[in-house]
């Protein structure tokens, strides 16, 4: 057992450094999973030799992702979100989210790949170069803000798995923990909550494991310890509290789908052309913008403005039917 020394988090207007973010944050003790058939047990030495030392990956990494956009509040972000596992108001996360405990944290990784096994937090973390990614995030309420996270690319962390040629798609769920979670002590939805993608949309590069969050590890409320980031997707679709990576074959069911199969489909991509059946797409309420009476409102971008990044994972998909 490999223990990770405590240091404070660097205020938030420096990076993070690495081995001081995922230790003071999130007070780590990793080990690796029995029967992880060796994952990242090349990195194993390395990784021991950061988080003592920090001397290959002190620093989180400043992305041009973003570049140019302003970023909301911490205070927004944190205190402005869904989260039903701990309330179905958007203020009731930030009240209700300190039974989660984010420490320690497991995540079982299984189906189509040759690296099954139960890891910890650490392992998702220590081997690869932290980044800061600023991105759109879209919710399918029609509201929106700008968002600065940290975190890994996705893409690193499943290849890192050896998903086989049957990996069509990746499934995850959410903590299932009505102790840590109150609300699932309510029929609210049908939990955990479950979402997936395609094999080809978590490999793409704008998909992001998000870990912190301006410069701060992963606020309870936004999906501690470890959550998904998929910047061109509705935000329902970023599951959050991530304790399960399947590799499937088939194409899963996710939550809303699931609660709503006329109003959600699987992809769940951003798309100012396809309404709602309850609302429009084509606008949405800027969180924080003009006032009260007369909220600030921006024309919404096909993909969440990445259309030039993904657009082609959807080559003659007819993304009316396939909303």
């Amino acid at each position: 057992m490999k223990k990770i020394t405590e240091h404070h988090i660097t205020d938030e207007k420096y990076y993070l450094n690495r081995r001081k973010f995922i230790s003071s944050g999130l007070g780590l003790t990793a080990t690796i999973g029995a029967g992880a058939g060796g994952l990242l047990l090349a990195n194993s030495s390395n990784s021991a030799e950061r988080t003592k030392g920090g001397s290959l990956l002190d620093k989180v990494k400043m992305t041009d992702y973003g570049k140019g956009l302003k970023p909301h509040s911490f205070k927004q972000i944190s205190n402005y979100n869904n989260f039903y596992e701990f309330g179905t108001g958007k203020r009731d996360p930030a009240k209700n989210a300190h039974t989660l405990k984010p420490k320690p944290w497991h995540i079982k990784v299984s189906g189509e790949c040759l690296k099954k096994g139960n890891y910890d937090l650490e392992d998702f973390i220590a081997p690869y170069q932290l980044e800061q990614r600023i991105y759109r995030f879209r919710c399918v309420e029609a509201w929106s803000m700008i968002i600065p996270w940290v975190g890994v690319p996705l893409a690193s962390v499943l290849k890192s798995f050896e998903p086989t040629s049957k990996a069509k798609y990746v499934v995850f769920e959410t903590l299932l923990d009505p102790e840590q979670m109150p609300w699932q002590k309510r029929p609210i939805l049908n939990w955990p909550y479950t979402e997936g993608l395609t094999i080809a949309e978590a490999m793409n590069p704008l998909s992001l494991l998000a870990v912190g969050l301006y410069g701060k590890v992963l606020p309870n409320q936004n999906g501690a310890p470890i959550r998904l980031v998929v910047p061109w997707k509705y935000g329902f679709k970023n599951i959050k509290s991530i304790v399960s990576i399947n590799f499937s074959e088939t194409q899963p069911i996710n939550t809303w789908q699931d609660q709503a199969a006329k109003e959600y489909g699987f992809y769940a991509n951003v798309n100012p052309n396809v309404d709602h059946p309850r609302w429009s797409q084509a606008r949405e309420r800027v969180i924080g913008g003009g006032s009260f009476f007369a909220p600030e409102k921006r024309k919404t971008e096909l993909f969440n403005g990445y259309k030039d990044e993904v657009s082609h994972l959807y080559a003659g998909v007819d993304l009316r039917k396939n909303y």
